[in-house]
C-alpha cells in the first residue's frame, strides 16, 4: 500500500533515522564525559545539548574554552561549525517555508546533519510531497535522535571518566559525517566544495585558535558557488 498520510511519512522519517542513533548515543555520551572532565556539573551538561543541540559546535566550544580562548572566538568558531545549517535552512525553505511559523521554529530547532540528509534525499525523490506530508517526514527523522542525545549527554556526564580510553568513543564523529558526506555528493558544485574545504582546512591547521576552519569553509562556500555559476553558464 502506498504511502499517502502524514502519519505513515512521519514513520517513515523515523525509520530512516533511526540507523543514526548508532553514532548519536556514543557521540552524545563522548561529549558528556569530555564536559565533566573540563569542570562542567550534570545541569550544565545537559543544558549545553538541550539548548545548543549542535555536536560538532559544542565540542568545539568545549575545546576553545579549555583552552582558555577569548569568548568572542569561541562564539566566532562555534558558529562556523555551525553555519552549514544556514545551509540546511535555505535548502529545507522551499520544501518547508510555508508550514506555519510554530511548526518553523521547531524544525530550525531540530535542524541537525541526519535531519538535513534524510529530508532532501526524501523531498528529492518524491518531489509531489505535500507539505504536512513533508513536515511529518522531517520530524520522524530527527526524533529517534533528540532524546538520546541528551541521555546520552547525561549517560556520559554520570559515567565520567569510568568510560576507559580503550572504548575508543571517539569515532562517532568522523563516521557520523562521513555517512551523511557520500549521498550528499551529487554535483560537481559540491565535490568542489568538499575539495576545496579539506584542502585549505589542512593548509590552515596551524592558525591559532582553530580559526582555520572559518578560512576554510568559506573558501568551500566560495569554490561550490563559483562552480554551480560556472556549470549554469554552460548549460545556457
Amino acid at each position: 500500500m502506498a504511502i499517502t498520510t502524514p502519519k505513515s511519512y512521519f514513520w517513515k522519517g523515523f525509520r530512516d533515522g533511526a540507523p543514526f542513533v548508532f553514532v548519536a548515543v556514543p557521540f552524545g555520551t563522548l561529549f558528556g564525559v569530555f564536559a565533566t572532565e573540563a569542570g562542567l556539573n550534570i545541569v550544565q551538561v545537559l543544558a549545553f545539548s538541550a539548548t545548543v543541540f549542535a555536536g560538532a559546535a559544542q565540542f568545539t566550544a568545549l575545546q576553545l574554552l579549555q583552552e582558555q580562548t577569548p569568548t568572542a572566538i569561541v562564539l566566532a568558531s562555534a558558529l562556523a561549525v555551525n553555519l552549514r545549517v544556514a545551509m540546511y535552512s535555505a535548502s529545507l525553505t522551499p520544501y518547508l517555508g510555508a508550514a506555519p511559523m510554530w511548526q518553523r521554529a521547531c524544525a530550525a530547532y531540530l535542524t541537525v546533519d541526519q535531519s538535513y540528509a534524510c529530508s532532501m534525499i526524501q523531498f528529492e525523490k518524491e518531489p509531489e510531497m505535500s507539505l504536512p506530508q513533508r513536515m511529518a517526514y522531517f520530524f520522524g527523522s530527527v526524533t529517534p535522535i533528540t532524546p538520546l542525545w541528551v541521555f546520552a549527554t547525561y549517560l556520559g556526564a554520570v559515567l565520567g571518566t569510568q568510560i576507559p580510553d580503550s572504548w575508543a568513543l571517539d569515532f562517532a564523529l568522523p563516521i557520523t559525517f562521513l555517512a551523511m558526506v557520500g549521498p550528499m555528493m551529487r554535483t560537481l558544485a559540491h565535490v568542489v566544495a568538499a575539495i576545496v574545504a579539506i584542502a585549505v582546512a589542512i593548509l590552515t591547521v596551524g592558525v591559532p585558535f582553530n580559526l582555520g576552519l572559518l578560512i576554510a569553509g568559506a573558501a568551500g562556500m566560495m569554490a561550490g558557488a563559483q562552480a554551480e555559476v560556472m556549470m549554469e553558464r554552460r548549460k545556457a
